[in-house]
C-alpha cells in the first residue's frame, strides 16, 4: 500500500530520531540494554575460571570438613571460584532416592548435617578465601521441599491447582512450586541472601531455574548484597537477557553447549558452532559473561559423560570453550578424566584415579589467566574467524587485546588434515601453548591436526 505524503514525511522524521538517538548510545543502548544496576564488575571476575563442587560425591567422607585438603589442589589448577551444589538441608516427604535431591530444600537457612554443620562450611569458605579463591552457593529460588517449614507457616507463598493442593513443576515430585508474586516470600528470600554473604563470606550465587522469577527481584537483592562486599552472580537460563540490567554478571550458553554435543555425533557441521557465537555477540550485552561449559553435575547424571557425548573429542571442546569470549567451567572430576555418571539421589563419590587432566587443565587456566585476549566481557580481546581455504572440518579464529594474541586451530573431525594460514596479517612468530615451542607462521608454514586435534598459538 503506497504511503500518502504526510505518512511519507511523518515516517522519514520517524526514522531519523530513532538513528540519531542510537548513534548517541552506547553498544547496550543500541541493544535495548539499559545499565540500571551501575554495578560495576570487580577485577576478579575479569579472568576467572569456575570449578563446580558436589560435596556428597567430592570425597569418600561427603563432608565440607573433607573437602578441605583439597583446597590448595585446586588453587594450583588454576581455579577461581568453587560453585557449591545446594548445601541445604534436604527434604523427607516425597524424597527421591534414599538421599533425595540437592535441589529440594527443606531450610534456606540451613546446612545439610550429611555434609557438617553451618560452622564447617564457614570454615571451608574461609580456607578457599585465604587461598585466594571465592566461593558460589547453589540457589533455589523456584521451588522448596514439601516438608519445608514455609509450607506450613506461609502456605499462600505457594502455587496451588483448583483444589488447593501444591503444585509440583514438571516431574519433580519432590518439591513444590513457589508463587513470586508474593511479596512476602521475596522478602524472605532477599533476608536469606543476605544472611549467607554476611554470615558465611559466600562472594555470590548461582541460581537454579530461575525462570519464573521476576527480573527486578534480583537487582533489590544485589543492591542489598553489594552493601557488604561485591558478589557474582549467575543465572541458570539463557532465554531471560533482561536478567543483565537486573543483578546478574553471568548466565549459561545451553544452545552452544548442545551444538558441540551435535559436532561431536557427526549431526552437526562445525561452522554452526561460529554461527551460535554470532548469535551470542547480537543477543547480549557485551558486558554480559557467558558460561561455557563441555559438562556439568545434570549433563552428567543425566545426559552422559564427556566420553559418552564426545568421544575423542573431549579435550578439543575444552580448548574451545576456553578460548572463545565466555566463562569457561570444570565439573569435580572433569580433571580427572572422570567417566561415570555419578548418581544423583545417593552416594557415589569420584573414583579420582590420578588427576590424569589436571595439566591440560593447568595449562588452560594459565592462559585464561595470564592473557588479557582471553579475559571476560569488555575487559577481553576481539573475536576473528581465521579463513582456512578448502578444508571445512578446521575452526580457526583469533583473539587480541593491545598486544596480546590468542590463534586457536581445531580439527572438528576425525581425518588428518594439512593446511596453510593465508592471511599475512597473522604471520609471525608464536608459541605453541602446549609444546612451549616457538611456532614461526609464514605463508609456507604447513600444520597437521589429526584426529579432534588442537593447536593454540600466543603472542
Amino acid at each position: 500500500m503506497k504511503k500518502t505524503g504526510f505518512f511519507l514525511i511523518i515516517s522519514i522524521l520517524l526514522a531519523t530520531s530513532i538513528a540519531f538517538t542510537s548513534c548517541k548510545g552506547s553498544a547496550d543502548t543500541d541493544r535495548g540494554y539499559n545499565n540500571t544496576s551501575e554495578i560495576a564488575k570487580p577485577a576478579w571476575m575479569e579472568d576467572m575460571v569456575l570449578y563446580e563442587l558436589n560435596v556428597r560425591q567430592f570425597t569418600e567422607e561427603g563432608t565440607f570438613a573433607a573437602i578441605e585438603d583439597h583446597v590448595a589442589r585446586l588453587k594450583d589448577l588454576g581455579v577461581d571460584i568453587i560453585w557449591f551444589m545446594p548445601i541445604h538441608p534436604i527434604g523427607e516427604v516425597n524424597r527421591k532416592g534414599p538421599l533425595g535431591s540437592y535441589y529440594s530444600v527443606a531450610d534456606f537457612k540451613g546446612a545439610n548435617p550429611e555434609f557438617g554443620t553451618f560452622e564447617d562450611f564457614k570454615s571451608l569458605v574461609d580456607t578457599i578465601h585465604k587461598a585466594g579463591m571465592r566461593v558460589l552457593m547453589d540457589w533455589v529460588p523456584n521451588h522448596s521441599s514439601w516438608d519445608n517449614p514455609l509450607a506450613t507457616e506461609h502456605p499462600d507463598w505457594y502455587k496451588k491447582d483448583d483444589n488447593g493442593v501444591f503444585i509440583s513443576p514438571y516431574d519433580w515430585t519432590d518439591v513444590i512450586q513457589f508463587d513470586w508474586s508474593k511479596q512476602g516470600l521475596q522478602d524472605y528470600m532477599l533476608e536469606a541472601l543476605v544472611f549467607w554473604v554476611e554470615e558465611a563470606g559466600v562472594d555470590g550465587y548461582r541460581v537454579d531455574h530461575p525462570h519464573v522469577t521476576p527480573a527486578d527481584f534480583w537487582l533489590r537483592a544485589r543492591t542489598e548484597m553489594e552493601k557488604i562486599k561485591p558478589v557474582l552472580m549467575l543465572a541458570e537460563n539463557e532465554d531471560r537477557v533482561e536478567f543483565f540490567e537486573n543483578g546478574f554478571d553471568m548466565n549459561y550458553s545451553w544452545e552452544l553447549h548442545h551444538l558441540m554435543n551435535n559436532v561431536a555425533q557427526g549431526k552437526d557441521r562445525p561452522r554452526v558452532l561460529i554461527d551460535a557465537l554470532e548469535r551470542d555477540f547480537e543477543t547480549f550485552p557485551p558486558d554480559a559473561y557467558r558460561l561455557r561449559f563441555i559438562t556439568n553435575h545434570d549433563e552428567n547424571s543425566w545426559a552422559g559423560t564427556i566420553e559418552e557425548r564426545m568421544g575423542d573429542a573431549g579435550r578439543a571442546f575444552a580448548v574451545f570453550m576456553y578460548t572463545i569470549p565466555g566463562t569457561p567451567l570444570i565439573y569435580n572430576g572433569q580433571e580427572a578424566g572422570l567417566n561415570k555418571r555419578l548418581k544423583f539421589f545417593e552416594r557415589d563419590p569420584i573414583d579420582w584415579g590420578g588427576y590424569t587432566l589436571s595439566g591440560f587443565y593447568k595449562v588452560l587456566n594459565e592462559l585464561k589467566s595470564d592473557n588479557p585476549a582471553l579475559h571476560n566481557g569488555l575487559a577481553g580481546g576481539s573475536f576473528e574467524t581465521i579463513s582456512i581455504a578448502d578444508n571445512k572440518s578446521i575452526l580457526a579464529y583469533k583473539r587480541e587485546k593491545d598486544k596480546n594474541t590468542v590463534l586457536t586451530f581445531l580439527n572438528m573431525g576425525e581425518e588428518l588434515v594439512s593446511f596453510k594460514v593465508g592471511n599475512p596479517l597473522l604471520h609471525g612468530k608464536y608459541n605453541d601453548l602446549f609444546t612451549g615451542d616457538e611456532v614461526v607462521l609464514d605463508e609456507n608454514t604447513v600444520f597437521d591436526l589429526g584426529e579432534w586435534g588442537y593447536l593454540v598459538l600466543t603472542k
